[in-house]
Formats: C-alpha cells, sequence, structure tokens
C-alpha cells in the first residue's frame, strides 16, 4: 500500500513538473511589424536634381527683334522711343505677327523684341522700362511710357445704319468693358451701361485692320453675335495700314487700328479708342536683364548704332 502511494505521489510530481516547462500553444504571438515596408531602392537615394539653365553670355550679340513695317505696334514703339520713321537696323529679324515674335523671342536667348502687353505670355520675360513694370494700372495711370490705344477708323455716316449704329454701342457697354478687362487690357469706360438687345436686327458687318487689335474684337464680335443672333461680323486682320485704308475705301465698315489716330492716313474718318495697351519689351526667360531705360531701347532700335550692341553693354 506504501509503494502505491509513492508511486501514485511521484507520477504527479511528474506531471506538474512537465506542465511548468512547456509554454501554452493558445499563448498570443507579438508579431513585429515594420513600419516602413523594404522597397527596391536604396532607402537613402537622393532624387534626380533638376538640370541647371546654361549660363547667360553677356558676351553675345543682341538680336533685335522688330514687327514688318505697316504694324500699328511698330508704328508706335518707334514713335515712343522717338525714330519715329527711322529705318530698321541691319541685322535686325522682321516678325509679321505676334505669335512670331512671341516664338522667335522663347527660343532665342539673346533676343529682345516689343509686342503688344495683351499678348505676352509666360513664355518669356517682360522688362521694367525706366523702372515701371509693363502692368495694366501702371498703363493707366500714366506711368508706363510704353503704351498706346487701340482703335477703330470710320466715317461717321455708317453709323446711320442701325445694325453699325448697335455694334458701335455694344463697343461702349458693360458687357464689352468686362471683355476688355478680361483680355488684360486697360478698359476706359467706367460704369458703362448694359447693352440693349434689339431683335429687330439684321445685316453684316466687315472689320479688318491691326493684328494687336484682332484677336480682341474677335471675341467682342462673337459676344455681340450671339446676343445680336441675325448680325454676323467679319474680322480679318492685314495690319493697321489696311485698318486706315479699307476703312477711308469702305472696304470695311470699321478699320482697326494700334496707334494714335493719324487723320493723313484716313482724312475721311474719325476714330473711337476702344481701349489701351501696353507695349511690353520682352527677352528670353535666362536673360537676367530686368529694367532697361528708354535711352537704352534707343540706342538698340537705332539703324546707326544697333549693329554694335552687345548683351555686355546692358548687364
Amino acid at each position: 500500500m506504501k509503494k502505491i502511494f509513492l508511486i501514485t505521489t511521484s507520477i504527479i510530481a511528474l506531471v506538474f513538473f512537465s506542465a511548468a516547462c512547456v509554454t501554452p500553444s493558445t499563448s498570443p504571438t507579438t508579431e513585429i511589424i515594420p513600419t516602413n515596408p523594404p522597397t527596391t531602392n536604396a532607402p537613402n537615394a537622393a532624387a534626380p536634381s533638376p538640370t541647371p539653365a546654361p549660363a547667360f553670355d553677356t558676351s553675345k550679340n543682341i538680336s533685335i527683334l522688330a514687327r514688318e513695317d505697316g504694324s500699328g505696334t511698330k508704328s508706335a514703339f518707334m514713335e515712343l522711343i522717338d525714330l519715329k520713321g527711322k529705318a530698321d537696323p541691319a541685322n535686325v529679324i522682321i516678325q509679321t505677327s505676334t505669335a512670331g515674335v512671341l516664338a522667335e523671342v522663347k527660343g532665342n536667348p539673346t533676343a529682345i523684341a516689343y509686342e503688344s502687353l495683351g499678348y505676352v505670355t509666360n513664355d518669356v520675360k517682360k522688362l521694367n522700362v525706366n523702372g515701371i513694370a509693363a502692368t495694366i494700372d501702371n498703363i493707366k495711370s500714366g506711368a508706363y511710357n510704353v503704351s498706346r490705344p487701340l482703335s477703330i477708323v470710320y466715317h461717321e455716316s455708317i453709323l446711320e445704319s442701325p445694325v453699325n449704329k448697335a455694334f458701335f454701342s455694344y463697343l461702349q457697354s458693360e458687357s464689352a468693358q468686362k471683355i476688355i478687362f478680361e483680355n488684360g487690357y486697360v478698359a476706359l469706360i467706367d460704369n458703362a451701361p448694359p447693352y440693349t438687345v434689339d431683335g429687330s436686327l439684321s445685316g453684316s458687318i466687315a472689320i479688318s485692320g491691326s493684328t494687336s487689335l484682332q484677336p480682341l474684337m474677335i471675341e467682342l464680335a462673337a459676344a455681340f453675335e450671339k446676343i445680336q443672333d441675325n448680325i454676323t461680323i467679319e474680322v480679318s486682320g492685314g495690319g493697321s495700314g489696311t485698318g486706315y485704308k479699307n476703312a477711308e475705301e469702305k472696304v470695311s465698315e470699321f478699320g482697326m487700328i494700334s496707334e494714335e489716330f493719324n487723320l493723313e492716313k484716313a482724312p475721311s474718318c474719325t476714330s473711337y479708342v476702344i481701349c489701351k495697351d501696353g507695349i511690353a519689351v520682352i527677352v528670353h526667360n535666362n536673360n537676367p536683364l530686368e529694367n532697361i531705360s528708354m535711352e537704352q531701347l534707343k540706342n538698340i532700335y537705332d539703324e546707326e548704332r544697333a549693329s554694335f550692341i552687345k548683351w555686355s553693354d546692358l548687364i
């Protein structure tokens, strides 16, 4: 009996000892999850840096751009820098459109040009002139000197037509002033009246001339056609010279010009200023120059001196 008791006691002790040494299978396991999962790239690899723009070479000659003869922009610019009637420098690059000027300056690091402020994009750089930026406020106040009117030329008698009179009235309306402002030009009529639609009107109007005014006029004409849907307006370019000629000869009801009205060019006509526009002086975006004086512009575009000017003369 004593032997049985001892054996039983030993078995029980052995069971308790084994239980104490074995980890239960139901015990929770802690899983360590990395906060930043590994990637295929090296952990400290730096992002590639952008290629720096090449240094501007000031030893290069200035590439001088100008508009064609007959351009209102050119006529106004040359007059504003006191070179009215002067010939272009011998090495000038002539462009016959706003788009051509912008494309050439964008692609030519040594270029300088002038163009209507309303169509200058961020693809090129606008220079301050005599320390004044080419902005709408500065043009309206008169602080920025390189500015000009954008106008229509017409025979007063054409306003006897209700259709022509309606469009002329629309150009002075609240709606037209808003379009002018939204396109970056200086609207000249404060508190302009709303336009009153006349559904009885029908007909067509031809407008031609300045390519500087043409894009804005296309927008104004399209807005007018929407509310006067029985009137159509055809807007074409050709330059301010064409605007004077076609208005004088009544080829077009309205001619577009981008300069001060010159009565000698259309002696039977009068004019109306639609808005004011600044002429921006522009260079390539990599050009470090920020400001240019009227005298420096005159030196660049003077046929007798321009061939000798390098960028180092200005920077």
